[in-house]
């Protein structure tokens, strides 16, 4: 049976891919250790795992990396928040699952698993990689179908930001990443961040606009970048340094000198 690789140095990853066939489907997870819902999802992945025996060549390869650690190859997947899940073949990137449901994840595996590299197709729907690594090219009829009810798709948007918002007990959603941020504000509130010792999660709003409009309206509050702490909206930059002038000791119980280590 198959078994999860944990890759932990740029060097490892290159080794690795570059050691598989073309016909290997790897399938790569980010995680980051302050993420509950990473826990859950490396135990289905293991399972999901022994259940593909290793062959010769290698249909499968499994690989986990820690999303923070390996920041370079975070970003060249656009990694956004965790756990995170890429599925490539031959170099190209075929599909990606963000977020912690073992279904999605199962059923992009199964359907990329079974797929004949060369065909290119899958039950009669033609699938391509497009730029940014989202699989398109379903057959219209089926895109029909797939359409949802507005106030349905609204309210499992609502679900996902109450899970992303928790997702770290500090939660920054930023443009850009704390590496490269794209707005002054975003700089800013990450050097208080890092002047501070806080271990935080992190979002970038600008690789998902469907989080980008929906944290909006979902935190009443227009703008970016948005501090959430335990859950709860603090606010923006503005908002943030008046916490910190009224209470030095505000990121405190989150800093990781106060407490020797990261924030469970």
């Amino acid at each position: 049976m198959s078994t999860i690789q944990a890759i932990t140095s740029l060097e490892a990853w290159e080794q690795h891919v570059s050691s598989l066939p073309p016909s290997t489907l790897l399938i790569v997870s980010f995680h980051a250790p302050w993420a509950a819902p990473c826990a859950q999802m490396a135990n289905v992945l293991s399972t999901l795992a022994s259940e593909y025996p290793v062959t010769e060549p290698l249909s499968t390869s499994w690989v986990s990396i820690d999303a923070e650690e390996l920041s370079d190859i975070s970003e060249q997947y656009n990694v956004t928040a965790v756990p995170f899940l890429v599925l490539v073949r031959n170099g190209q990137v075929l599909e990606t699952v963000s977020g912690s449901s073992a279904v999605k994840v199962r059923d992009a595996i199964e359907s990329h698993a079974k797929q004949t590299p060369n065909s290119g197709q899958q039950n009669g729907a033609k699938v391509a990689a497009t730029p940014d690594g989202d699989a398109a090219g379903v057959d219209k009829v089926d895109a029909g179908a797939a359409e949802e009810d507005p106030e349905k798709k609204k309210e499992e948007l609502h679900k996902r930001l109450a899970d992303l918002v928790k997702a770290a007990p500090v939660m920054l959603f930023m443009k850009g990443t704390p590496s490269e941020p794209k707005c002054g504000f975003s700089r800013q509130i990450v050097a208080i961040l890092r002047e501070n010792a806080v271990k935080y999660g992190f979002f970038n709003i600008l690789a998902d606009d469907e989080v980008r409009q929906g944290l909006k309206e979902f935190a009443d509050w227009p703008t970016y970048p948005q501090l959430w702490i335990d859950g709860e909206l603090v606010g923006g930059l503005d908002i943030v340094k008046e916490e910190m002038g009224s209470d030095p000791d505000f990121f405190k119980p989150y800093s990781v000198k106060a407490n020797g280590e990261a924030p469970a």
